[in-house]
């Protein structure tokens, strides 16, 4: 079946429909990840978004329940240049096209990605019209130019969780899974012979803000000895005090952070009252609550190789982004400091508090997919904790 990718500047794309044979419209960004297509579309911080994955082909290991990270796929829709034809993984539970049927998303493949990623850095992120109906490429142009624009939208409110709850009371969800058996004293050995590392006992108990965020931090956090109480975005700073936390850690999430007024005011009731350990979204929010501001990029970072630098050590490491949003360096007060940068532009990629015990950082550290480089910062915040009692 035919499928039309439109752009709103008029540029379009034709290819081949697979997923369900539905329109959808939002924002075209694209993923330059070589591997982990489930954990990108199941991220909701991709909520209102159309991906396009710059891997020449996607779907060759299939799909699996352990990858899922959250309960739903969230993107509007897929953009690839090759399904895989055969989907290979001792993992695997069923193929990229079933899973997007299930979840009634559309894909299209056979369109040439490297054309749309050039031309989306070169015009930047626009909003876009993903259809297998049998319309002209200049209807698909017009409903992509009637889609609501990315900046000023909330999608938190679509993602986050209606009430609070408390993260895998079982100890189970959080275990790292592992190829490594040991002797049994560090691993246990499922039914089906899958091998997970054995948890560390509790240390802290953290509250976590849920904008939108993804399962491997929720386990990340656990496995550095954090036990974490999980509460929807509106929570207000009186309630998370009242449940008496080591920390307040918050997520990941979707959307423009300019629109989040009610979080802003949340997090300033928070500030030096407990420690507070922000990533991405969360990232951009204490910005905000400091009384700086964000700016809108071009098109964005997306992907498991963006360059970060450590302004005070100088050191390099490699991480796993995706944010459409940055904070204005410019725009933050003196007793903020700016903790790492983008090396590809500059950009602020972490935040530290001069004088109170927050810090924050623009990308993943709990990866899923990229690279473990910055993974350091789960056992940082650890340390903030330790030290502000």
């Amino acid at each position: 079946m035919r499928a039309i990718l439109a752009l709103e500047d008029g540029r379009f794309f034709l290819g081949e429909s697979f997923g369900l044979p539905v329109s959808a419209v939002g924002e075209v960004c694209f993923n330059t990840s070589m591997t982990g297509y489930q954990e990108v579309l199941t991220d909701p911080s991709y909520r209102g978004q159309i991906v396009a994955m710059t891997a020449p082909q996607i779907g060759n290991y299939g799909v699996n329940d352990l990858d899922d990270e959250s309960a739903a796929v969230h993107v509007r829709g897929f953009v690839i240049e090759e399904l895989s034809p055969v989907a290979s993984n001792w993992r695997s539970r069923g193929t990229l096209d079933e899973y997007l049927k299930k979840w009634k998303v559309p894909g299209i493949q056979g369109i040439d990605t490297r054309a749309l990623t050039k031309h989306l850095r070169s015009r930047g992120a626009m909003q876009g019209c993903l259809t297998t109906e049998d319309i002209t490429p200049e209807e698909a142009v017009a409903r992509a130019k009637a889609a609501p624009p990315m900046a000023g939208s909330d999608f938190v409110k679509e993602v986050t969780p209606t009430s609070r709850y408390t993260w895998d009371p079982e100890d189970r969800e959080s275990r790292a899974w592992t190829i490594v058996k040991g002797d049994g004293a560090s691993t246990e050995v499922t039914e089906n012979g899958e091998i997970f590392e054995k948890l560390p006992p509790v240390k802290h108990h953290i509250v976590a803000y849920d904008y939108g965020m993804k399962r491997n931090i929720l386990r990340r956090l656990r496995q550095e000895g954090f036990k974490v109480q999980v509460v929807p975005a509106e929570t207000t700073a009186a309630d998370v005090l009242a449940l008496k936390p080591d920390g307040v850690f918050l997520s990941n999430g979707p959307g423009d952070p300019a629109a989040l007024t009610y979080v802003h005011e949340n997090l300033r009731g928070l500030m030096g009252k407990t420690p507070i350990f922000g990533i991405c979204l969360g990232h951009q929010m204490l910005g905000y609550a400091f009384g700086g501001k964000t700016f809108k990029l071009k098109f964005g970072h997306r992907g498991g190789n963006q360059p970060v630098q450590d302004v005070a050590t100088g050191k390099v490491t490699i991480t796993s982004q995706n944010h459409g949003f940055a904070v204005d360096a410019d725009s933050l007060p003196g007793d903020v400091e700016v903790s790492h940068i983008n090396l590809n532009d500059h950009t602020v990629e972490g935040l530290r508090h001069k004088s109170l015990p927050i810090f924050s950082v623009q990308y993943h550290p709990e990866a899923a997919p990229g690279p473990n480089d910055a993974s350091y910062f789960f056992q940082e915040f650890a340390k903030l904790i330790e030290t502000s009692r």
